[in-house]
């Protein structure tokens, strides 16, 4: 009886012993993968400054950016550089350049600069934004106050976040993200870019564990538009925005976009296109927030784009905007 007691123990002993060891096996390898991670990629997330005035140091403001090109491109957020008359670029090795706006996109709050610097400029790798999950380990790199490159660890918390702008797709993640952060690097687990940090939603302007990075594939292809033409010259049709409805249509529940808000400028508005009207069609398809963000990634490059409208006084009307009229209008 003690002999198959004490072999009892003998085994729970073995159990716990495997256990805490792959925990800590585990737990020390999530460790190296991060801090590698952190070395792969922090040569390429600069720090930004820009002043007002013409003279530095004065009415200045910090924010971050991520080396997109070994020949001196930069990618941050428009809403860092907006209305500044000088920009400045800091290296990770304390390097400083004076920086050219070369073109920014409002709309998804991506701006590309241009620096002329001797040293050779790391580019960040990048990653398929399409492939994220909802629990994926993160990196937010970044200068938060302007006290220095920082890391935040977190998870990526959902995808597709939007705030009923059509050109503006959001990753949420906890990791901390704080004034400064802005145009900084959110990357996986191997080091590779999978979003630039845009934004947070908080009520005291600090970190409150809801933090927003646009999405690294929506970067590749507007900030390779921006470098080739100095502007964006597919998928817009106006600016407005839309929120999901159900709505009846002959006795049949259907799913729609109400138009909430809308510019009097741009091809939607000129044809017809008001506020309270809702998107039932999109291209032959639902009317749905992943169409339309679907179908405006490719509008213009030789595309046309339908709609299919339920007007406010509850009668029908199609819209059909050319390829050629969405590119004539570039952003």
């Amino acid at each position: 009886m003690k002999f198959v007691q004490r072999t009892k123990i003998n085994y729970l002993l073995v159990i716990s012993i495997t256990i805490f060891l792959s925990w800590a096996f585990f737990s020390n390898n999530n460790e190296n993968k991060f801090i590698s991670a952190t070395n792969n990629s922090i040569e390429s997330v600069v720090t930004i400054y820009t002043y007002s005035g013409n003279r530095p140091y004065v009415n200045n403001s910090i924010g971050s950016g991520v080396i997109f090109s070994q020949d001196g491109y930069i990618v941050t957020n428009t809403h860092i550089i907006s209305g500044k008359k000088l920009i400045k670029v800091k290296l990770h090795n304390g390097e400083e350049f004076d920086a050219n706006l070369i073109g920014a996109d409002v709309n998804a709050d991506i701006a590309v600069l241009k620096i002329n610097a001797d040293s050779i400029l790391k580019p960040i790798n990048v990653s398929n934004s399409d492939d994220l999950k909802i629990g994926d380990k993160v990196l937010a790199i970044g200068n938060p106050y302007g006290i220095g490159i920082s890391v935040s660890s977190g998870i990526i918390s959902a995808t597709g976040r939007d705030y009923g702008n059509p050109y503006l797709e959001l990753i949420q993640t906890d990791a901390a993200i704080n004034p400064g952060n802005s145009g900084g690097a959110l990357i996986n687990e191997n080091g590779n870019l999978i979003g630039i940090n845009t934004k947070i939603f908080s009520r005291t302007g600090a970190y409150q564990g809801l933090g927003f990075a646009i999405p690294s594939n929506n970067i590749v292809q507007i900030a390779s538009e921006i470098i080739q033409y100095g502007e964006i010259r597919s998928g817009w049709i106006g600016n407005f925005r839309v929120a999901p409805i159900r709505l009846r249509l002959n006795n049949n529940l259907i799913n729609g976009l109400r138009i909430v808000e809308i510019d009097s400028v741009g091809p939607l508005y000129e044809k017809g296109a008001s506020v309270n009207d809702i998107i039932i069609g999109i291209n032959n398809n639902e009317g749905s927030w992943k169409n339309l963000t679907s179908s405006l990634k490719f509008a213009g490059l030789g595309n046309n784009i339908s709609f299919e409208i339920f007007s406010s006084n509850n009668t029908f009307k199609s819209i059909e905007i050319e390829s050629s009229e969405i590119e004539e209008l570039t952003r």
